[in-house]
């Protein structure tokens, strides 16, 4: 299976590190006796040969040896390998060389693919499984997969090769169109009886992805239905009960991780098939929420992580049922179900019974006490907090009284609103204990600050300048702290008074923008404001992020920013199109003329969500007068997909970001100002 390898010059290849030279050495890895041998080659070969997806003169070169690997009967753990090959030959490619590469690596695999062939009535049950999405790719005749397919169908016994095979044929259906019919009708087949649960679930999901006309009228209690079924005959020998214990970081990510992944993976394919159907998917996840399996509760939790980071549902339902889950004896369902919450803040509110009860009864719940690294706030008490719940603010309380005190609570009290001001002294009081030149000052002191930004405390003043004149120079966090300080002052407006000379001397600083908004609040007074924000809306350094920042704050100022309307016009006309949209929402709020900026705030709204919010404001804020945007926001509130669900790096704090657009739009279309 070596034959060659020794006249192939490997020092002239390359891989993702450099020279090739150590590749011979993980070829022959793979064929080790030794597992952890195999595994280590295998990451190898992840890790240098096809780092990332991306495919090297060496990685092209590591094709025939890899196929015949996959071949030999003593080599163990063949199907990493054919798993390998069928990463190796499934992407497009980059750049006009590793576009080539890549069409090198395919021809390969397509002239080698009678190896797929033998593979996919191999003995080893995890090669045969490997084998039909290596079939699919890479054998030339249509006809002859989709028969083979058939033909390992028939005779296959394993239930998981058959999970295989369905999936190949969705996989088909992609990629030969011309020839999908018979592939549909297989699925089709496979969906009804005689077949099992497991099976008939694979081939609903994808029906529901390439032939959604042929689903059952009654899909979701048909699903459900089939999933219970699945979850009786399922074998749950090792599955023992995960009752929450110590946590560890081993622990944790033991139990986050979906002890039934092939039920996990069934159901993801076809919530993932399902997509706009968000009626549809949400009885099904309340169908899998009440199912009597913890695996079948557990895969549920995480599915709707994905339902609510989409679309924008309510899922009161669902989410109620998560709730539910908080008293489970299974370690990897409560876990699961308090990291989702926690991700869901204000959507969270009908679990927000079931999160109070838990952290009453359970107090161990309220901090976490991790293996390394300084305590954080305990997944339940946070995700009550972001609910905004009042009965947060007694539980937060007892902890800021006690020994252990989580730096991050911080961050949990704006949630509160209004309801958080009982915690106003205990904070003040740990913000003045705060060490000035400590290495986690500003891990202690930034969570507090927001805390005391959000509650509006003047009271902490006294505190907040303590840090602001103390942090020496120099010192790692100072930049952080100092930020978040201005903040604060600035946030307590006139009472700050006492601020004024920190504030102008730090205008000449990378502060400056924080630092006039805050002068602003203090004084009111536009003078020595308009002329710093003008020179950082022209002078950005190359960061467009402080040229918008700073036509924010003069959007704010209105009418008295007029002085910098030229600079706001010549930034709207060029550059980033978030400071471009910034400029002219800033141009329109101080001049009150809307017509010239139009046709460039629509387009960011359509081009970059991101700015959505910003655009919405700027309508908000000007009540009535922002009626020419008022269409695209009434579009906003009828969409029922996430405005940043397509954005490079959305996440679980997008939620909590599209909740704040919806309710700006709402605001600005009842005449409610947002300043």
């Amino acid at each position: 299976m070596f034959r060659g390898i020794d006249e192939v010059d490997w020092a002239s290849l390359r891989h993702a590190y450099g020279s090739a030279e150590d590749v011979p050495g993980l070829l022959r890895g793979l064929a080790s006796a030794d597992p952890a041998e195999r595994e280590s080659a295998l990451d190898g070969m992840y890790g240098a040969v096809h780092h990332q997806g991306g495919v090297y003169d060496a990685t092209l070169a590591c094709v025939p040896f890899l196929l015949a690997l996959a071949v030999r009967e003593e080599v163990r753990d063949r199907a990493g390998v054919v798993e390998l090959l069928v990463s190796i030959g499934d992407i497009a490619g980059h750049g006009d060389v590793s576009r080539e590469l890549a069409a090198g690596a395919r021809a390969a695999l397509h002239a080698g693919a009678e190896v797929f062939v033998r593979l996919a009535g191999d003995a080893d049950t995890g090669v045969r499984r490997a084998a039909p999405g290596a079939l699919v790719r890479f054998l030339g005749s249509p006809e002859r997969v989709l028969a083979l397919v058939r033909e390992r169908i028939t005779v296959e016994r394993d239930d998981r090769v058959l999970l295989a095979l369905a999936a190949s044929l969705g996989l088909f259906v992609e990629r030969h169109q011309g020839h999908a019919s018979g592939a549909v009708d297989l699925l089709a087949e496979l969906s009804g009886p005689p077949y099992g649960p497991g099976l008939r679930l694979a081939a609903l999901g994808q029906l529901a992805g390439y032939a959604p006309e042929l689903l059952p009228a009654n899909l979701v209690p048909a699903v459900v239905r089939l999933l219970r079924d699945r979850s009786g005959e399922r074998t749950r020998t090792g599955h023992v009960s995960d009752r929450p214990g110590p946590d560890t970081l081993a622990d944790r990510l033991r139990r986050l991780r979906p002890s039934d992944e092939e039920g996990s993976q069934l159901m993801r394919t076809l919530h993932s098939a399902l997509g706009s159907r968000v009626t549809d998917r949400v009885a099904l996840l309340c169908g899998q929420l009440t199912s009597p399996d913890p695996l079948d509760r557990c895969n549920a939790v995480w599915m709707s992580a994905g339902l609510f980071r989409e679309w924008r549902t309510s899922g009161a339902e669902p989410v109620a049922l998560i709730g539910d889950q908080l008293g489970a004896e299974e370690g990897r369902l409560h876990d699961a179900a308090v990291a989702v919450l926690s991700e869901l803040f204000e959507l969270a509110g009908p679990a927000a019974d079931h999160l109070h009860a838990l952290v009453i009864c359970r107090p161990e719940f309220r901090v976490r006490h991790g293996e390394r690294g300084a305590p954080t706030l305990g997944g339940p008490l946070k995700a009550l907090a972001g609910t905004g719940d009042p009965r947060a603010t007694p539980v937060m309380s007892e902890v800021l009284a006690g020994p252990v005190v989580p730096d991050d609570l911080g961050y949990a009290i704006p949630h509160l609103g209004p309801a958080a001001l009982p915690l106003a002294p205990a904070l003040r009081r740990r913000l003045a204990r705060v060490p000035l030149d400590g290495p986690d000052t500003s891990a202690r002191a930034a969570p507090l600050l927001s805390a005391l930004t959000a509650v509006g405390d003047a009271e902490s003043i006294p505190a907040v300048l303590r840090l602001l004149r103390g942090i020496p120079d120099g010192l790692r966090s100072r930049e952080a702290v100092t930020r978040a300080a201005v903040r604060a002052l600035g946030a307590f407006g006139s009472a700050a008074y006492e601020a004024i000379p920190d504030l102008r001397a730090l205008l000449k600083t990378d502060h400056a923008v924080a630092a006039a908004e805050a002068l602003w609040s203090i004084t009111g007074e536009p003078d020595a404001v308009v002329p710093v924000l003008l020179r950082e809306l022209t002078d950005t350094g190359g960061d467009p992020r402080r040229g918008a920042a700073a036509a924010d704050a003069l959007a704010r100022l209105g009418p008295a920013a007029r002085p910098a309307l030229p600079g706001l016009r010549r930034t709207a006309g060029s550059g980033a199109v978030r400071q471009r949209a910034t400029a002219a929402c800033a141009v329109w709020r101080i001049a009150g003329e809307p017509e010239e900026f139009l046709p460039l705030l629509r387009s960011a709204w359509a081009e970059a969500p991101r700015t959505r919010t910003t655009v919405a404001g700027c309508a908000a804020a000007l009540g009535s007068a922002g009626a020419p945007l008022h269409d695209l926001l009434r579009a906003e509130l009828a969409s029922p997909r996430r405005h940043q669900a397509d954005v490079p790096g959305y996440g679980s704090r997008d939620i909590h970001e599209d909740e704040e657009l919806l309710r700006v739009c709402r605001g600005a279309l009842a005449g409610v100002g947002h300043g």
